[in-house]
């Protein structure tokens, strides 16, 4: 899998979106101020934000989203619809798809398989890839890591608040002595996957770093590179006992 620049996924991405029923949506991320019927709007202008939606506010009748659909010349469901029948996804191999179509079998409907809580509009993860997406990890009930730019970023639903665990837009350098590990490190890495695990991170970059982190101590305490191949990227990391 090739690594293209940000832009160019974007533009792949777009091949495939809807065209009609888009532009509401498009108005309503563009914001407009005045449009509201609420003492207090969704949108907070003076500070350039979208307001966090929880769980309270779901059950009131707040789109989990913070979507105001009233303002919106398109309801929910419609839209909801519309996507079904005209989003196409990407596909590397044309028509690949086909066949599984036939083989898959419909989820079955009726259950409640999870159960909202919070929609943080503060906290977004980057994505550079738009087929490298294995960049958001959960490792308890309130606990997310997630890359934001060159920053591995800790969010906690406790409090609300993020942190940053680990900045990759300069030099990096194990602070430990392991077998195979780059003493020189690395700099300006690009993460294309990550995983934490047991108090452990490991990120993976598009040129085939390997960074590894403990989330008790500081610094970094092991780098290398999985190929020098043209290539390198790396696709997905995961963390297990032996």
């Amino acid at each position: 899998m090739s690594h293209q620049p940000a832009n160019d996924a974007d533009d792949m991405e777009e091949e495939y979106e809807m065209e009609d029923a888009d532009d509401d949506m498009e108005e309503f991320h563009g914001g407009e101020a005045g449009s509201s019927d609420s003492d207090v709007d969704d949108y907070d202008y003076m500070n350039n934000r979208m307001h966090d939606t929880t769980a309270s506010q779901a059950r009131e009748g707040k789109d989990i989203q913070g979507i105001p659909w009233l303002r919106l010349s398109i309801t929910r469901e419609k839209y909801r619809q519309s996507r079904l029948e005209q989003y196409k996804n990407y596909e590397n191999i044309p028509n690949s798809g086909d066949g599984l179509e036939k083989e898959c079998q419909s989820t079955e409907k009726g259950q409640s398989y999870y159960e909202f809580r919070r929609n943080s509009r503060s906290v977004k993860s980057t994505i550079l890839h738009f087929q490298l997406r294995n960049l958001v990890w959960a490792t308890s009930k309130h606990d997310v890591y997630l890359m934001s730019h060159f920053s591995v970023m800790h969010w906690t639903s406790l409090t609300c608040t993020k942190s940053e665990v680990l900045n990759l837009a300069g030099h990096v350098a194990p602070r430990e002595k392991h077998p195979g590990s780059l003493l020189e490190g690395f700099t300006q890495t690009q993460v294309s996957t990550l995983a934490v695990k047991d108090n452990f991170l490991v990120a993976g970059g598009f040129q085939g770093e390997l960074i590894c982190k403990y989330l008790d101590r500081p610094g970094v305490s092991y780098c290398t590179r999985t190929t020098y191949d043209e290539n390198a990227i790396t696709n997905a990391v995961e963390i297990y006992t032996s």
